[in-house]
């Protein structure tokens, strides 16, 4: 339904699309009871409920690596109310992302958007299991995208929405007004009581690539350069003479690193890497763990005054990078 100039009237529709393809999660975990005397310690189950999205008829599914991470049992249970026993296929814990896969014949999958054409001000849908409330949808906008220094995950690239996003919405979908998947609801930013409609979902662009690694490698596997980059400050730019806003600092360079092989040093500014202009630490981690392990990287910095360019064959990005 569509009211005249003033755009539809009802997301009904998104909403019967999509909300057939989102599933509940309900996990139990070990949890140690704190109250418990430190020299007798004492364990209780923990249940909590969570979401995931069909992503294929398969039976595959995607969700958050937080929902499952250390469960000592996981159900899902799909909408036509049958409850069944996922094989974790994969998890990235840098995206915060995890591939369930459930032998339940043909699935309905949900239809995969576009999270690149976004614009802030589109209506999304958030579809999950708020506090055991199963396919609950709540309502809004994208806020902002590409929202990062967060400090929730490593590669963090979220779309930002006033959707209502609270407990059990994790791995849950975010849809747009077409009832096509554009992110994985992943967390709410909660500072204090007072702070409502500020949630972040995985954009579905991302969603898609991590996915396809995990069914291939069971992993996802990134180039790595052996490098710590910093933002550059103001201060440091006039020092450097930069008068424009591209360029980062090298506040570490891993002595058994490729960057360290290929003759990159503390201190070096880095002003593009393959050809990309530089205006950010994130931007510089994002564009190392997109290559592959053995290309070959051209960077281009200074170093004391002078300008400089080097190749940096790429190597495998380690569980715990250092």
């Amino acid at each position: 339904v569509v009211a005249p100039g003033n755009g539809p009237a009802s997301y009904a529709d998104a909403v019967d699309r999509s909300a057939g393809s989102v599933a509940n999660i309900y996990t139990k975990r070990l949890v140690q009871d704190n109250d418990a005397p430190t020299e007798q310690p004492r364990f209780r189950i923990d249940t909590s409920f969570a979401s995931a999205v069909i992503i294929d008829a398969e039976g595959f599914l995607a969700t958050n690596y937080h929902v499952i991470a250390d469960a000592t049992e996981i159900r899902v249970q799909l909408s036509d109310g049958r409850v069944v026993e996922p094989e974790i296929v994969g998890v990235d814990a840098e995206t915060d992302l995890a591939l369930l896969k459930v032998d339940a014949g043909p699935l309905a999958a949900i239809t995969m958007g576009n999270s690149a054409q976004l614009r802030i001000g589109d209506v999304v849908l958030a579809i999950g299991n708020p506090y055991g409330l199963t396919t609950s949808v709540t309502q809004g906008i994208v806020s902002a995208t590409g929202r990062g220094l967060l400090n929730l995950v490593t590669f963090e690239n979220f779309i930002q929405t006033d959707a209502a996003i609270n407990a059990g919405n994790s791995g849950g979908a975010l849809v747009n007004s077409r009832g096509e998947l554009v992110g994985i609801n992943t967390a709410v930013l909660a500072q204090d009581a007072g702070t409502e409609g500020i949630g972040f979902a995985i954009p579905v662009d991302l969603v898609r690539g991590v996915v396809e690694q995990i069914k291939q490698n069971g992993r996802v596997i990134r180039g790595y350069m052996g490098l710590v980059p910093d933002d550059l400050t103001s201060a440091e730019r006039l020092a450097l003479g930069i008068e424009s806003d591209v360029g980062i600092l090298l506040v570490e360079v891993y002595e058994d690193g490729p960057a360290a092989a290929a003759g990159l040093r503390r201190g070096d500014v880095i002003f593009e890497i393959n050809d990309e202009p530089v205006f950010s630490q994130r931007q510089a981690l994002l564009i190392s763990a997109s290559t592959t392990p053995g290309d070959p990287v051209d960077v281009a910095g200074i170093r004391d005054g002078q300008r400089f360019s080097l190749k940096v064959i790429a190597g495998e990005r380690p569980d715990e990078p250092r």
